[in-house]
């Protein structure tokens, strides 16, 4: 699964850097984007060539500065913040020696800003790495529960009829190909079966021929790409971590709703969840947003991302919906870790978004806790940095 996850970003990355070349914004996506103005386009000041926009091969310098200014090296939409934000009250502090233990994990994973809600209030906040909590750092795969969350609020809108609709009715350019069968929600779980290989270190493997994807087809790679993939196996039997597939879920969900996921996103997230600052989401070749990655928030907008959907998500999605998004639809084999529609699952009915880096939303339903965390990792993923946070959020749960 390592070898998946730092793949998946690379996929991310290959579609978002394409974006700030000439293929960024077809005319198709600029008479979209005319037509929703809540996203507003976004284009750095300075060209930059391709081997600058690598992210996995940044060093720790570079990721540091360039991960709270991705808009400066990315095309992408901006979206307003809510005009009234939610208030996030003070809590009582932690007890000092868990705060302290939160202190040290900081320092050990190059963690840049920490915030903890219990009940809706701050019970600890802190920043490092001159990161302060008027920037945006940005997300990696945590987008994908985002898009996730725009699914329920397509689903909600009636744009999407049925999650056990075909992918093809709302994809009409993959008729004909392994995924006929497959079912929006088999789409959700990554679990289509049809067959892709994230293999980075693999030239030939699909996530690797991503680029060239882009680069022949631009605005019609994802479904160029998807349409070629065979099947290894039927709907729903076989989990496969796809960052492919994310982002075919992010075109789906924008041809249903006929807008950006960002635009989306300031009616169905950014205002329902009151964010305090604007919210940056790259650009792929269509126009369209990344639905697999690459938003940037303020730290306390992720931890408000996190409440509202420990409150249900209000009117924006079906009722109940994240506790079947964050529920175990995939079991990666006992004590409840495995994964949900774009949501990572854990022991205990908790579950979280994960992006490389050390970017992490973990949830805890039961104990009304939020605990929001943006790194700069050394390595794009670690199983042993990401169970210190998991253990840190266990030992939160347990406050009154």
């Amino acid at each position: 699964m390592r070898k998946r996850m730092i793949s998946s970003a690379l996929a991310a990355m290959l579609l978002a850097s394409c974006a700030s070349v000439e293929t960024a914004t077809p005319p198709a996506a600029g008479a979209m984007l005319a037509t929703h103005g809540a996203a507003v386009l976004r284009t750095p000041a300075v060209e930059r060539p391709p081997e600058e926009l690598q992210v996995l091969f940044w060093d720790e310098a570079a990721r540091s500065a360039r991960f709270r200014d991705m808009e400066s090296w990315f095309a992408g939409h901006e979206v307003a913040a809510d005009p009234q934000p939610r208030p996030l009250p003070e809590g009582a502090p932690l007890p000092d020696p868990l705060a302290a233990e939160i202190r040290a994990a900081m320092a050990t994973t190059d963690a840049v800003g920490v915030m903890v809600l219990k009940d809706g209030r701050v019970r600890f906040e802190d920043y490092a790495a001159g990161f302060g909590p008027e920037q945006r750092w940005t997300s990696f795969s945590v987008a994908k529960s985002f898009t996730s969350t725009l699914l329920g609020a397509a689903l909600r809108d009636g744009h999407i009829a049925s999650l056990d609709d075909p992918v093809t009715r709302y994809v009409p350019g993959l008729v004909g190909s392994a995924y006929d069968e497959v079912s929006v929600r088999q789409l959700a779980t990554m679990t289509s079966g049809v067959a892709w290989n994230e293999d980075y270190t693999d030239p030939a493997s699909d996530v690797a021929q991503l680029n060239r994807f882009v680069l022949e087809y631009g605005p019609d790679a994802i479904v160029a790409q998807m349409k070629a993939l065979p099947r290894e196996a039927p709907p729903g039997e076989k989990w496969v971590y796809k960052t492919g597939e994310t982002n075919l879920l992010g075109l789906l969900v924008e041809n249903a709703v006929d807008m950006p996921l960002a635009a989306y996103a300031k009616q169905n997230i950014v205002d329902p969840a009151g964010f305090a600052g604007d919210m940056f989401w790259m650009t792929d070749p269509r126009g369209g947003n990344v639905g697999g990655c690459c938003l940037s928030l303020r730290l306390a907008d992720y931890a408000r991302f996190g409440q509202f959907v420990i409150e249900g998500g209000g009117e924006v999605v079906p009722e109940g919906w994240f506790a079947k998004a964050g529920a175990q639809q995939v079991d990666f084999g006992g004590q409840g870790f495995g994964y949900g529609y774009q949501w990572w699952t854990y022991p205990g009915g908790n579950f979280g978004a994960q992006g490389i880096f050390g970017q992490s939303i973990t949830l805890v339903p039961d104990s009304d806790l939020v605990v929001a965390v943006v790194s700069n990792w050394p390595t794009a993923t670690s199983s042993d940095l990401r169970r210190q946070w998991l253990g840190i959020a266990a030992s939160l749960a347990e406050l009154d």
